[in-house]
């Protein structure tokens, strides 16, 4: 009996052997700090919808919904008032739509390059001179475009009087230029997180590099990739320095990118700072506007959430 129940007592003592003898109090520091974070996140989105509501509640009590998503003027500080929003919106896709079409084959072709052909030395270069730009103040982005690239473009427009001073096509190519770093970086990361063994089986069935890349590499990564093109995105149309400087102050319901126009970002700021008194009309419009904003980024971060979940590859 002793010599059977000899292994039963090795092996109980054994795992008693492995316990703490005392609390881990570092982990569970740890842990209530890791909550802590992910409840003031959840904090500030709750406090921030219910800054929004009461002013919107007030100022759809006084503008129909309707008037307000399918009006075609909006000039809620001048008398008579008018509140469709559409040229805002306008402007903030016609923004966004122009840095995405700069930013999206800049941000790839960083990635790809940085996961697929750079060396490890050029990527521990270039990564980090790349993501620099995402450091620099947004306001220099704005008086870049203001002063450096809309002079440019009207030099070099081959028809027609070209850009004005004011217009969406410089302040879309340097919003595009300012979230270069986040497709880029976020892409990069997802690209190589995709296993080696991948990689050496297209290798072996004779697939150049750009095969590898473009038809291995960036399939299995597509879930990072749209998640990251997700957030440039969401960047681009909460971005305000940029617009409120260089793509103008004026309401513009027009598909021309030459032309200035006011996203609502720039409405936003330009109200915030004006003189208007609390719990006015104009006033409400911020809020009515902050709104819409947050519902349209909102249902993007939803679209993109499916759509990532859709995509997504788990390799072991």
């Amino acid at each position: 009996m002793s010599d059977l129940s000899s292994p039963r007592q090795t092996a109980s003592g054994a795992s008693r052997s492995l316990k703490r003898s005392q609390p881990r109090y570092g982990e569970k520091a740890i842990q209530v700090l890791l909550v802590a974070a992910s409840l003031v996140s959840v904090a500030t989105t709750v406090g921030i919808v219910i800054a929004l509501i009461p002013p919107a509640a007030a100022f759809f009590g006084q503008v129909g919904i309707a008037e307000f998503l399918t009006g075609t003027d909006w000039s809620p500080l001048f008398k008579p008032p008018s509140f469709g929003v559409l040229p805002l919106v306008t402007g903030t896709l016609m923004i966004t739509a122009i840095a995405i079409a700069v930013a999206l084959p800049l941000g790839l072709g960083a990635a790809v390059y940085l996961s697929e052909y750079a060396s490890p030395r050029t990527r521990k270069i270039f990564k980090p001179v790349l993501e620099v730009l995402a450091g620099i103040p947004t306001v220099v982005f704005g008086f870049f475009a203001l002063k450096f690239v809309t002079p440019l473009l009207q030099d070099i427009w081959p028809a027609g009087d070209g850009p004005e001073v004011f217009n969406a096509l410089s302040a879309g190519f340097v919003m595009g230029i300012m979230i270069i770093p986040t497709i880029a970086s976020l892409s990069e990361d997802a690209m190589s997180a995709v296993p080696r063994s991948l990689r050496d089986g297209a290798f072996a069935l004779g697939s150049s590099r750009m095969q590898v890349s473009t038809r291995v590499v960036v399939p299995a990564a597509l879930s990072g990739i749209v998640a990251a093109t997700v957030l440039g995105i969401s960047r681009a149309i909460g971005e305000t320095m940029i617009v409120a400087v260089a793509a103008g102050g004026r309401p513009n319901l027009s598909a021309d990118p030459l032309e200035g126009m006011q996203p609502m970002t720039g409405f936003i700021a330009a109200a915030g700072i004006g003189d208007l008194p609390t719990g006015s009309l104009g006033y409400q419009t911020i809020f009515a506007v902050g709104s819409l904003l947050f519902v349209m980024t909102l249902l993007m971060n939803l679209l993109s959430i499916r759509l990532v979940r859709k995509y997504r590859e788990v390799y072991e």
